[in-house]
């Protein structure tokens, strides 16, 4: 039973680390942060992705699961107290181990474009993968990264999802303890082999 499972052994000192490590990823899009060391969620949760809701979900926020992590909902709503809606257009954020269409999410508004929501998406991994090239706040110079797991039109939605800046969704992704976030301010372009 996923209930047998705990969340963070120091839930101030976890999140309080786990903050910290979102803050860093999104002030440095692209680079690779740990969190979710300590931590044994249940599948089909990895660490970093169960961190992330741990310190970012609350009573007062509205989450979205995807159908293929539903067999870790009782586990987030017994840690999170989250307001769980079925509509992700509704969701402050949403957890998914697939991209949804980006458009599907909240973008915000142009009085508000801090109502966007953040998808915190699991893939396969860094360092491997597809390539792609960002550029943006918070980089001196382009960024070449390689994930595994995005969809093959990734680059495209990201580019119409770009277009509505200030509006539109961050991306924190994760795999295993490692974490990268992708604000919607930043440029991503994929890198074609050859």
């Amino acid at each position: 039973m996923s209930l047998d499972l705990p969340g963070f052994a120091d839930p101030v000192q976890g999140s309080q680390s786990t903050f910290r490590a979102v803050l860093e990823a999104m002030a440095h899009p692209g680079s690779v942060v740990t969190a979710g060391t300590d931590l044994t969620p249940p599948a089909p949760l990895c660490q970093s992705a169960a961190a992330m809701l741990l310190t970012l979900i609350d009573g007062d926020t509205s989450l979205h699961l995807a159908a293929e992590a539903e067999a870790a909902r009782e586990w987030i709503v017994f840690h999170t107290t989250p307001r769980i809606t079925e509509i992700l257009g509704e969701a402050a954020f949403a957890m998914a181990l697939t991209m949804p269409d980006l458009h599907r999410l909240a973008a915000g508004s142009d009085d508000g474009p801090e109502e966007g929501a953040t998808l915190i998406l699991q893939v396969q991994g860094f360092g491997h993968g597809n390539r792609f090239d960002l550029s943006g706040p918070g980089l001196a110079t382009p960024r070449l990264v390689q994930i595994a797991g995005l969809p093959g039109n990734f680059a495209l939605q990201w580019q119409e999802n770009h277009a509505r800046f200030p509006r539109g969704v961050d991306l924190i992704l994760c795999a295993g303890t490692a974490l990268m976030a992708l604000p919607r301010s930043l440029r991503i372009a994929a890198v074609r082999e050859g």
